[in-house]
């Protein structure tokens, strides 16, 4: 291991916990925390070219539709988010992230398996304050945004625009009093909700706040499926039922990807 380098790198020569090196990642990225989410994705790629596991890491690289595009699941988390997003922007630049992730909805018309696109993010964990002040909010860059919300609209899946609050836990860190753990904020879900903030997740906030401090070339965003509702206590009532609405997160994500790589070869070719 090479720990003399800014980024350390592995006895191979690759970035230390991507066991990546510059080249392999495509400049379009899709996120997500959970490893079986990542080989779904993947699957419906037009072809695979790399496919690397490092601890809590997976990721492939391949072609979807003639779009070089990497996938990428970094577990849970903002801290193995940012781990990610720094060691995938010195593989590649300029670089794209799109979270497709799962979230809990806060507000009581959303319903579970809609989809919530994040347009800006709270940071109610520790990871991003390394990078940026408290007090600033990140916003996601508008083409993803715009190519998320016309992809859903194109499938006709239901879906959601707003604030999304990141929090560093999932259960005290959420409002959850668990059995043996009590939270110091057990009304913090309603707060939230009364606030206007959409939904609950995990990692979102990473990917908005290090491409808006980044010195290099990054734009990200994302969308997330609502698997349950704080506000209704409803939640997908059955696997068949989750695996349909997974699907519709992947499709959603796919079609965003076309629009988004087609929108950006048009400015290119514009600018030629």
């Amino acid at each position: 291991m090479d720990i003399t380098s800014p980024i350390p790198k592995n006895a191979r020569g690759r970035f230390y916990h991507l066991d990546c090196l510059p080249g392999e990642l495509a400049p379009y990225i899709l996120t997500c925390g959970d490893p079986f989410r990542a080989q779904k994705i993947a699957r419906r790629l037009t072809r695979v070219d790399m496919r690397r596991k490092n601890r809590e890491f997976l990721t492939y690289t391949g072609i979807y539709q003639n779009i070089p595009v990497s996938v990428m699941a970094t577990g849970i988390g903002a801290p193995a988010s940012a781990i990610a997003i720094v060691e995938a922007a010195n593989c590649v630049t300029p670089v794209t992230f799109i979270r497709l992730g799962t979230c809990g909805a806060l507000q009581g018309d959303i319903e579970v398996g809609d989809l919530v696109i994040t347009e800006s993010a709270w940071r109610d964990e520790n990871t991003t304050h390394a990078y940026a002040p408290a007090d600033f909010v990140p916003y996601a860059a508008p083409e993803i945004v715009a190519a998320l919300t016309e992809a859903a609209g194109n499938l006709k899946t239901p879906y959601h625009l707003g604030l999304t609050c990141t929090t560093a836990d999932f259960y005290a860190g959420q409002g959850r009093a668990a059995p043996g753990f009590p939270a110091i904020t057990p009304h913090k879900a309603a707060r939230l909700s009364q606030a206007g903030v959409l939904n609950l997740e995990m990692e979102m906030s990473a990917y908005l706040a290090l491409a808006a401090v980044s010195t290099y070339q990054i734009r990200a965003g994302g969308v997330c499926l609502v698997v349950n509702n704080r506000v209704t206590s409803q939640g997908l009532p059955a696997a068949s039922a989750q695996r349909r609405a997974e699907r519709r997160l992947i499709d959603v994500g796919l079609r965003a990807l076309t629009l988004l790589a087609a929108s950006d070869q048009r400015q290119q070719n514009g600018a030629a």
